[in-house]
């Protein structure tokens, strides 16, 4: 039975409960995050099946010496590369975990307990909910509301082999219709999905990042394109199925390398459709690997950007946005580090300490893992790590304000299990806290008090399990390192805060002749840890959830989920804050689609939302602890308006539709209608002559096929206006 009171104003009623329950160690100054899955009662209980293939790296592994063409011929990521996800699937107010599992094992979805219960704990429900995909070597997983009936459906990727794709029935169950919805997309090296809608049709297409066949590592060592796997775009044709346009849309036009190449393919880990310059349509990057290769071999590794003209074509533009650099780029995560009201990016890479054991030429500096700051026309720059020095390898990358003091930190997690004869283990959890809005970081290593170096991480999600209002980290590793194995510093001195974690497992001695003997080390299989934030050093926070209203309001234009709107957010008295809602972009995981920003010691701020296609609305005086639901009301305060009756007309129609639908109740209605009114003349009280309102950052001109069409219009379906009564605030 359904709680009589609405989900999102019980759970923070819930927090003091949850936080007892996890057995929160309070402490002064900073938060800490702890542990939660290995408590007992936490109802977690996940280990990683290894891929099949693991039987052929253990049969190199009986060899008595093995050479480097051994190694190029064993298998990449053995053992699975299993991602994460943070997705209310029941729509019940709080977050559930969905991991990937191997083949002949079920997938887990553990369903969170904690509005039942009050109590923070967990469920295995995948084999009732319908998505266990027993047969299938999952690796990387994306959700959202792909046919907007208002509930989460997900794709899971294959490793070489098809995806699958589960459609959400709206009663806490799925079902799988991966033929129909053409996603399956063939037997690539799949890694990460993203959803966003590239054409601004309402309707969330997909897009993969795709690597190689991990049968053997001859792409990583030997083979700049050929062996490689092209990504892949989706276009929505409604109902749940999905057209492949990868060619026609001009994404696989990958000018940015050398040799430059049409329908070639590189190595691409992460993927993200975005609107970073506020142009009214979403770009798409991808994050790519130069692996084991020279410059002079290949020139394969950039983050590449695409800008998308409007109708659907991409163009790739990543020498003249700055992004061309070379390295092993693998995680993205977005975010306004430096508050200037431009889009950053951070990047994990392969970092500064990987190579040393294995004699890799390099410099430091080539191979770190950091951030690029948006210039705000449109091009980034490389400002380096700065007091870090050097930073570890990462897989998943999260920007998130983790202790809530209003400006936006970094978390990435990763090591890798087969690097030539070691694993490594540099990366311990790296929590890197941005100072005051700078875009300067240092690595706060009190935070985080579970050990990852033992852990060989891949995927890696954040989101508010526990609803304290503070950020959570969940990750899940493919295989760990005992305790009784032993770990070797790397014993380099780069004056980084990292230099004293950063150590190495060799689990091969190396051998005269360049050979490698086996040490016949066990690993054990991975395991899911759910890292809960402390949240406990007294700031305040508001989380933020986007209704698109396609469907439900007049006019209205965006996904059901608001997946590709901006959020700004601005404290009293501080900076302004601002972070996307994406589909994925975090190697092979997806955060929670919530948004969390931090008050610090402020009480109240303005929240701003850029919607896909480029309409804007504000929000005045959300409150600290406030959740707070953003639908769509397309009706943008910046646009040309006749006057403000014309505007408060339009306005008064989304609003009615809105509380028709159950979206609003009145007096939330009469808010989003005076912050409107309010909105509309402090922008034009504030206007330059230019246009530009100097609290808000103007976008880029339009891109054709942005500007606003006729309105839709119909019934909510039945699903649709259950989920939008769950959201009533």
């Amino acid at each position: 039975m359904k709680p009589s009171i609405p989900p999102l104003l019980r759970l923070p009623l819930l927090v003091l409960l949850a936080a007892t329950a996890a057995g929160v160690c309070f402490a002064d100054g900073g938060v800490t995050f702890h542990d939660f899955a290995a408590r007992q009662g936490s109802g977690i209980d996940y280990h990683r099946t290894p891929s099949e293939i693991l039987s052929t790296q253990r049969r190199f592994e009986q060899l008595p010496a093995l050479n480097m063409g051994h190694v190029i011929a064993s298998p990449e990521k053995p053992r699975g590369a299993p991602g994460v996800a943070l997705i209310d699937f029941d729509r019940d107010g709080d977050l559930d975990v969905y991991v990937p599992n191997g083949p002949g094992s079920a997938n887990s979805l553990f369903s969170n307990q904690l509005v039942e219960s009050g109590v923070l704990s967990f469920k295995d429900v995948a084999r009732q909910a319908g998505v266990e995909a027993v047969e299938q070597d999952s690796t990387g997983v994306c959700f959202g509301d792909t046919d907007n009936d208002g509930d989460p459906d997900l794709l899971v990727l294959g490793r070489s082999e098809p995806n699958r794709f589960f459609e959400n029935r709206g009663d806490g169950t799925f079902v799988e219709v991966s033929g129909r919805s053409g996603l399956g997309g063939g037997t690539y090296g799949h890694a990460s999905c993203n959803l966003g809608d590239y054409d601004n049709d309402g309707l969330l297409d997909v897009v993969i990042a795709n690597s190689f066949d991990w049968s053997s590592r001859q792409a990583v060592f030997n083979v700049p394109y050929a062996m490689s796997h092209p990504n892949q775009l989706f276009h929505n044709l409604g109902d749940n199925r999905f057209a492949d346009v990868s060619e026609s849309s001009g994404m696989r036009k990958i000018t940015s390398v050398r040799p430059a190449i049409d329908q070639g393919a590189t190595m691409s880990w992460a993927v993200a459709l975005l609107d970073y310059d506020m142009d009214g349509v979403a770009e798409l990057f991808h994050a790519d690997d130069q692996a084991a290769l020279s410059p002079e071999q290949a020139d394969r590794a950039h983050v590449h950007v695409y800008e998308n003209d409007g109708t659907g074509r991409f163009k790739n533009v990543t020498h003249q946005v700055g992004t061309d650099v070379w390295g092993a780029w693998m995680g993205l995560a977005f975010a306004d580090f430096n508050c200037d009201g431009a889009m950053d990016f951070f990047a994990s890479n392969w970092g500064d300490y990987a190579f040393a054991p294995i004699g890799f030429p390099f410099q430091r500096g080539q191979w770190s893992s950091r951030w690029f700051l948006g210039r705000g026309d449109g091009t980034f720059s490389d400002p380096g790590v700065g007091e870090l020095k050097a930073t570890p390898f990462g897989w998943s990358a999260m920007a998130l304000d983790y202790d809530n003091d209003a400006d936006t930190d970094v978390i990435y997690l990763g090591n890798l299990g087969t690097a030539i004869y070691t694993m490594l283990g540099d990366n311990p959890g790296a929590v890197l806290q941005n100072q005051g809005c700078s875009a300067h970081f240092r690595r706060d290593a009190e935070a985080m008090t579970t050990n990852h170096s033992r852990r060989i991480v891949e995927g890696a999600a954040a989101g508010d399990l526990n609803g304290d209002g503070f950020p959570d980290v969940v990750s899940v590793s493919s295989h760990d390192v005992p305790p009784e194995v032993k770990q070797t510093p790397y014993g380099l001195d780069y004056g980084s805060p990292f230099d004293a974690t950063a150590v190495y497992t060799a689990y091969m001695e190396p051998a005269p002749g360049g050979n490698f003997v086996p040490k016949g080390l066990q690993f054990p299989d991975g395991g899911l840890v759910i890292d809960l934030n402390s949240g406990d050093n007294g700031n305040g926070w508001a989380a933020v959830r986007t209704l698109g209203a396609v469907g439900l309001v007049r006019g209205a234009k965006v996904n059901r989920d608001g997946i590709g709107a901006i959020l700004r957010f601005t404290p009293e008295g501080k900076a302004t804050a601002m972070r996307p809602v994406l589909g994925g972009s975090n190697y092979a995981s997806e955060d929670s689609l919530e948004v969390l920003f931090g008050f610090g010691d402020a009480k109240s701020g303005v929240l701003e939302v850029f919607w896909p296609g480029g309409v804007r609305n504000r929000l005045y005086g959300v409150a600290s602890g406030e959740r707070v639901l953003v639908p769509e009301i397309p009706c943008g305060y910046d646009a040309e308006w006749s006057g403000e009756g014309a505007y408060g007309a339009c306005v008064e129609a989304a609003l009615s539709d809105l509380r028709k639908a159950g979206v609003l109740r009145a007096t939330e209605s009469k808010r989003w209608k005076d912050s409107a009114l309010r909105a509309y003349e402090d922008f034009r009280a504030t206007e330059t002559p230019d246009g530009a309102a100097p609290d808000v950052r103007e976008p880029r001109p339009r891109r054709p096929g942005t500007e606003e069409g006729s309105a839709k219009t119909g019934e909510a379906s039945a699903a649709a206006h259950h989920m939008a009564r769950y959201f009533v605030l």
